[in-house]
């Protein structure tokens, strides 16, 4: 898990025999926000809302958002976040704030991790995907909506802005940033904004069309300081995996 230091023309794009996920530029309008690399509080607003809280215990200690899905009941997170000792009972509170669920709260039904993340925890396969229980025959994403999440093989977002909206432990409110991507490796990205300490991980990385392009988690779990964060590149394997959990 992220360790604190102290002191969107829309374009379905068909499920590939390789394992690559359905894939849509949600608008022609691209957002570029500025400036660059400056966290501060995630507004309120529609898309936000998507993003919430993961609960154990009666306390949130992991990120996640909503993924769209022909169930509509899909969210996306860190494998190290659903995962381990203690990992059943988890419940997603989208729009969480100030310790209010706006959009109430989700029991985690079933969760979903690569074969690389349950055999060896490789960072390389450091996401996740759970199904959460309807409410009242209602599905999350009929109530917030839900991200398309861009994965498959040859597909990266690296050298492109990207904001990562996520909620660190010590705070009761998201936090934002926007910066731009960078290679770390041939599997991994990265990017430099400072805040995200623990409790971040699983924050989506979210791309000027409003899609899902990485999930802060992989390289150390997400990384050593508050000011530089990691994702696996979403492959085949997540395109794969995104199958499985969809169907299901």
């Amino acid at each position: 898990m992220k360790r604190p230091i102290r002191l969107p023309f829309l374009v379905a794009v068909a499920l590939l025999a390789a394992g690559s996920v359905p894939v849509a530029a949600a608008h022609t309008r691209v957002r570029t926000p500025e400036p660059l690399g400056v966290t501060a509080t995630a507004p309120v607003s529609a898309e936000n809302a998507r993003v919430g809280v993961l609960v154990r215990g009666g306390a949130h200690y992991c990120t996640a958002s909503v993924v769209h899905s022909e169930g509509r009941d899909l969210i996306v997170t860190a494998a190290h976040c659903l995962t381990g000792s203690g990992s059943g009972g988890i419940e997603f509170v989208p729009g969480y704030r100030d310790g209010r669920a706006p959009y109430g709260t989700w029991a985690v039904a079933r969760i979903y991790v690569g074969d690389g993340w349950k055999g060896r925890e490789d960072e390389d396969s450091d996401v996740a995907f759970a199904r959460v229980v309807s409410r009242g025959g209602e599905e999350v994403e009929d109530l917030v909506g839900g991200n398309r999440l861009v994965a498959g093989a040859g597909l990266s977002p690296v050298g492109e802005a990207v904001t990562v909206v996520g909620y660190p432990k010590a705070r009761e409110t998201p936090v934002s940033c926007t910066n731009i991507s960078t290679a770390y490796g041939g599997s991994q990205q990265r990017i430099e904004c400072p805040g995200y300490s623990g409790g971040t991980s699983g924050s989506p990385w979210i791309d000027a069309r409003g899609r899902v392009v990485g999930v802060l988690g992989g390289f150390q779990q997400g990384g050593a300081t508050d000011d530089v964060s990691y994702s696996v590149v979403l492959g085949g394997e997540v395109a794969a995996l995104y199958g499985e959990a969809a169907s299901g």
